[in-house]
C-alpha cells in the first residue's frame, strides 16, 4: 500500500487535517460540496440588495482565493455575501423589487462597502501593533462558547423557513444526511451535503418539484455585469461604519472555525492576517459590483459534519464558485435544487455550529453554579437570539448593532465588570 493511500485510509477513521493528502478527484468532490452548501445565501444578498448575482459569485471565489492567500493558506473558510449590510444598501439605494429602489445609487452603496473593509485593514494594524492576547483576552470560553450558539441558533429559523415550503423533501435531505454521516464509511462519508442534495433532488424531481425553464434559457457562457463603486461622504458615512459589528462577527466566526478545527487561527496565522483577508476581499468585491465578503457558518456546519479541515478544499470551492459566475446554466443548474431539499440538510449544518459552542463550554469545565457566568452566557444567548438592537447616532452618521455583535461586546462588557468570586 503506498504511504498516500495508506494515511487517506487512517484519515477516514478520524479527521482528514491540513498536511493529509487526498486524491485530485475527491479534493474536487469535497470542494463542490463547499459551493454547493453556500450557493443559497451568497445569491440571497444580490437578490436582496440588486447587486448582480453572477458578480456575487466571482468575487466571493476570488476574495475567498484573496483570504486564503493572506492567511497563509492555514483557515478552512469560505468568504461570501454579508448579509449585516444589507439594511445599509437599502438606506442607499432602496430595497430591490421596489418603488423606492434606486439602482443608480449602488455605485455610491458600494464605495461605501469599500471603505469599510478598509477599516478592517486599519484595526488589524492595532492588533499588529499592540499584539492579539490584547483582543483575545476579551473572549474567554463563558463568552466564546454562548457567541458559537448564536452563530449557529441564529441561522436555526432561516433552516426552518426554508424547509417549510415542503417538508417531505426537507425530510428526505435530512433523512440522508444523518445517514451517511452515521452509518456509511471511507469517501462516501465526507459526503453527507452532496448525498442529501442528490437524493433530494431526485425525489423533487419524481414529484414534479423542479422548474427546468430556467436551466434551458440561461446562457453557457457570460461575463459578470461588473460595475465600478463612486463614493460619496454621506453613502460612506452610512454604510462603513457597520464594519464595526462586522469585525465582532468576523472574530466570533474565526474562533467558531478553530474550536471546529482545534486549531487557535487567532495566534497563527494571526487575527490580523484573517481582518486583512476579510477586509481586503471586501473592498475589491465591492470596487467591482460585488456585496461585502465575509467568513461562512454554513460551511463551517460541514466542517464540523465532514471533519475534513483541508483548507486546500475552500480553495477549490472558490474556483468553482467562480466558474458558475461566468457559467450561468451551472448557475441555473444549481437555482433549480428545491429550496426544501437545502433547509433540511441546513438544519444539520446550524445545528452543528450551535452544538460546537457547547462543546467549548464542556471543556473547558465552565462552572455554571457560579451566578456571574449565568449571567453572562444568559445575556449573550438572549440578546444574540432575541433580535436585539442598539441605533448609534453620532452627527450624520446613523447605524445599529445588533444580533452577535450587540450580544458580543455585552458579554465582553459583563465579563469584565463581574467579579469571578
Amino acid at each position: 500500500m503506498s504511504k498516500e493511500k495508506a494515511v487517506e485510509k487512517n484519515q477516514m477513521l478520524d479527521v482528514i487535517r491540513e498536511e493529509d493528502v487526498l486524491p485530485l478527484s475527491k479534493t474536487i468532490i469535497l470542494g463542490i460540496q463547499h459551493t454547493f452548501t453556500m450557493f443559497g445565501a451568497t445569491v440571497l444578498v444580490p437578490i436582496i440588495t440588486g447587486l448582480d448575482i453572477s458578480v456575487a459569485l466571482f468575487m466571493a471565489g476570488i476574495g475567498t482565493l484573496i483570504f486564503h492567500l493572506i492567511t497563509k493558506g492555514r483557515v478552512p473558510a469560505f468568504l461570501g455575501s454579508s448579509f449585516a449590510f444589507i439594511a445599509p444598501i437599502a438606506a442607499v439605494a432602496g430595497a430591490a423589487g421596489t418603488d423606492t429602489f434606486k439602482p443608480e445609487m449602488l455605485p455610491y452603496a458600494q464605495g461605501g462597502i469599500v471603505v469599510a473593509g478598509l477599516i478592517y485593514l486599519l484595526v488589524a494594524g492595532l492588533v499588529s501593533v499592540f499584539g492579539y492576547e490584547k483582543v483575545v483576552r476579551f473572549f474567554p470560553p463563558i463568552v466564546t462558547g454562548p457567541i458559537i450558539m448564536v452563530i449557529g441558533l441564529k441561522l436555526a429559523p432561516t433552516a426552518i423557513g426554508m424547509a417549510s415550503g415542503n417538508w417531505m423533501l426537507a425530510i428526505v435531505a435530512f433523512v440522508i444526511v444523518a445517514f451517511v454521516s452515521i452509518f456509511t464509511k471511507g469517501f462516501i462519508k465526507l459526503l453527507p451535503v452532496i448525498c442529501g442534495l442528490i437524493g433530494g433532488y431526485i425525489v423533487a424531481i419524481i414529484t414534479g418539484n423542479v422548474d427546468f425553464a430556467p436551466i434551458g434559457d440561461a446562457a453557457i457562457l457570460g461575463i459578470p455585469k461588473f460595475t465600478m463603486a463612486k463614493f460619496d461622504f454621506s453613502a460612506i458615512m452610512m454604510i462603513a461604519p457597520v464594519a464595526i459589528a462586522t469585525m465582532v462577527e468576523h472574530i466570533g466566526d474565526v474562533l467558531a472555525i478553530g474550536e471546529t478545527v482545534e486549531k487557535d487561527f487567532m495566534k497563527e496565522p494571526g487575527l490580523h492576517r484573517t481582518l486583512i483577508g476579510d477586509g481586503i476581499a471586501t473592498s475589491i468585491s465591492a470596487m467591482f459590483g460585488g456585496p461585502a465578503n465575509t467568513t461562512y457558518s454554513e460551511n463551517t456546519g460541514v466542517l464540523a459534519l465532514t471533519r475534513v479541515h483541508k483548507p486546500l478544499i475552500m480553495r477549490v470551492a472558490a474556483g468553482f464558485a467562480i466558474l458558475v459566475g461566468i457559467i450561468p446554466k451551472l448557475g441555473a443548474l444549481i437555482s433549480s435544487i428545491p429550496v426544501p431539499v437545502v433547509g433540511g440538510i441546513s438544519i444539520i449544518l446550524f445545528g452543528m455550529i450551535a452544538a460546537i459552542g457547547g462543546r467549548t463550554l464542556v471543556e473547558n469545565k465552565v462552572d455554571f453554579t457560579q451566578s456571574r457566568n449565568l449571567i453572562i452566557a444568559a445575556v449573550i444567548l438572549v440578546l444574540g437570539l432575541g433580535g436585539a438592537s442598539l441605533p448609534v447616532n453620532i452627527g450624520d452618521v446613523n447605524f445599529a448593532v445588533e444580533g452577535m455583535a450587540l450580544a458580543a461586546i455585552v458579554g465582553i462588557i459583563l465579563n469584565k465588570v463581574l467579579p469571578e468570586k
